[in-house]
């Protein structure tokens, strides 16, 4: 097998030097990207920080001690919230940085079914924020809220009336000028605000144990109720809480699952058969990491539990299902001296089908990801680059299987590639492309007599020529080329036949006419070639459904032809 794909892959390199879809964003200290969602235009937006300069007005001044300077300088840089939009084409479209007088920390991004956003986060001394913003990202509105202590958002999560939960924690309230060393420094809750589509607080409660509870994440279930993921500490132990609370914050029931070791909760989804699966990190006796999921319903029933080991310590950040079943996850996996990304497929019984390790020899992992209209995965991170202590903003493209996609090449860019290739047979006017990849001959000694389907020695030669310059460009660009159309057409004449048999006749002559094309270009080609243009070339028949008409009137002449489509991805 070795011997037979080595020199298929060394032509298909020739042709292929589409780059990988890995969008790296480097800024000044570190960044990151803590969330993703698609748009409606199908371009990808991610949310997360980057560190920003906060201008003062202390510039002019003269310092003579040192240590005086570096105070001054020491709050200006911090982290402000960082947007950004990818297209197909893995081009930056938008980059927006948050202008908050304090710093702070974006970790949540959600659509709204307006093309909007929300976007969650904190700001550095404890508050929380939602900003509401539009399709261009422009803000809406922002909410700064909290308690007078230090607070913490995990996640926010859109609601079925177009609203947000913000989920999250909060130190327990106590008087701000009591002395820590005396009050102690106190044990957090959970904290859940309901906001509703025009930011308006609907409610905001706090719930947990006696020990330090903190919100990660939450669904909304099909009743309107909500389903809350948190962890619970105590005496140097972690265990992981599920809760379920009433659409207007009263609790339902808590549960927790109480381990022998250290039990960290990742993400809750809500899977499509109503049933709720929760991804988390369980820590064995050496406290390395290993995946665990939990199944369970609305009324807390463990339906399955599953441990997935794997070669090094790994978890996962965020899962996602596929409309079948299968889970997509991504998250880390590192050993002793490297942390890479890991992204990770798993079948509806939470059995592992496939996974795949990205990254340098460094700090790289994936926080999040969403599935796509075409079914690909868009995943968010953190990558460092070799040699480096800073991180960066990250973005990555993945195919169902695991597989990091290639960059498409859209119509549009095919479509100017295609001219600039056939410029001279264009400017001879031979063939006319048209901006959706319709290429149609022209020239006169190209069309078919009446009734002939068989290629002169002309348009043999020009077929030819023609597929010497077309099959490599679709071997170049085969990510973004889905099929290869050879069409046949007709004139509406047949002697003086009825309609039915008019027709049928033409649709066979059509097809002939495509077919004798089709063979032509085919065994022009050489044996790998013909074995790949096998999985996209089609041959059909339109019999004179596409005749030539102008001015009401049909060119018979013209109708007589074949033409060609390229359909992208």
């Amino acid at each position: 097998m070795k011997h037979f794909l080595l020199p298929f892959l060394l032509f298909i390199s020739l042709f292929a030097q589409q780059k990988e879809f890995s969008i790296i964003i480097h800024k000044p200290f570190d960044a990151a990207l803590l969330d993703i969602t698609q748009n409606y235009d199908r371009t990808i937006s991610a949310i997360g920080f980057s560190n920003q300069n906060i201008q003062t007005t202390h510039h002019s001044k003269t310092y003579s001690d040192p240590f005086e300077y570096l105070a001054s300088v020491s709050g200006q840089y911090g982290m402000q919230m960082h947007l950004v939009q990818v297209d197909d084409q893995a081009n930056i479209v938008l980059s927006k940085v948050a202008k908050l007088s304090r710093f702070n920390k974006a970790v949540a991004l959600v659509k709204t079914p307006d093309d909007g956003y929300f976007v969650g986060g904190y700001t550095l001394d404890g508050e929380l924020i939602v900003v509401k913003l539009d399709a261009k990202a422009n803000v809406v509105f922002t909410k700064i809220f909290g308690t007078k202590n230090y607070d913490r958002m995990n996640k926010l999560v859109l609601l079925s009336d177009g609203g947000v939960l913000a989920v999250g924690s909060s130190f327990t309230t106590r008087d701000t000028s009591d002395n820590m060393f005396e009050t102690g420094l106190g044990v957090s809750d959970i904290f859940l605000t309901r906001f509703s589509k025009n930011g308006h607080m609907q409610w905001s409660k706090k719930f947990g144990t006696k020990d330090d509870d903190k919100g990660i994440d939450a669904v909304e279930a099909a009743d309107g109720s909500f389903v809350v993921i948190s962890t619970t500490s105590y005496n140097q132990h972690t265990d992981a809480t599920l809760m379920r609370v009433t659409e207007n914050g009263n609790k339902l029931w808590l549960k927790q699952y109480k381990s022998e070791n250290l039990l960290t909760p990742k993400r809750i989804l809500k899977l499509r058969d109503n049933n709720f699966l929760v991804s988390l990190v369980e820590y064995n006796a050496l406290q390395q990491e290993h995946i665990r999921l939990i199944k369970f319903d609305l009324y807390k029933n463990v339906l399955l539990d599953k441990k997935i080991f794997t070669t090094y310590p790994s978890g996962l950040n965020d899962i996602k299902e596929f409309s079948d079943g299968t889970i997509m996850g991504v998250g880390y996996v590192k050993d002793a001296f490297n942390t890479d990304a890991l992204a990770m497929l798993l079948d509806s019984n939470l059995a592992m089908l496939r996974q795949e390790h990205y990254g340098e020899d460094n700090y790289d992992l994936f926080t999040s990801l969403v599935i796509l209209n075409n079914s690909e995965i868009a995943a968010a991170g953190i990558h460092t680059d070799n040699d480096s202590q800073e991180t960066n903003m990250w973005i990555m493209k993945l195919n169902r299987d695991t597989t990091i996609t290639k960059v498409q090449l859209n119509s549009k860019s095919l479509y100017d590639k295609l001219c600039e290739l056939f410029a001279q047979e264009i400017h001879n006017k031979q063939i006319k492309i048209t901006q959706d990849l319709d290429i149609e001959l022209l020239d006169s000694s190209l069309f078919f007599q009446v009734g002939v389907y068989k290629l002169t020695d002309k348009q043999k030669q020009f077929i030819k020529s023609f597929g010497k310059k077309l099959i490599p460009f679709l071997i170049k660009h085969q990510e973004s080329v889905a099929q290869l159309q050879i069409n046949g057409h007709t004139s509406s004449e047949w002697a003086k036949e009825e309609y039915t048999s008019r027709y049928l006749k033409n649709e066979k002559l059509s097809m002939q006419r495509a077919y004798s094309v089709f063979s032509t270009l085919f065994r022009t080609q050489d044996t790998t070639t013909q074995k790949w243009l096998s999985k996209i070339i089609v041959g059909s028949g339109f019999s004179s459904s596409k005749k030539e008409v102008f001015n009401y009137i049909e060119n018979k002449r013209l109708s007589r032809r074949v033409s060609f489509k390229i359909i992208t991805q």
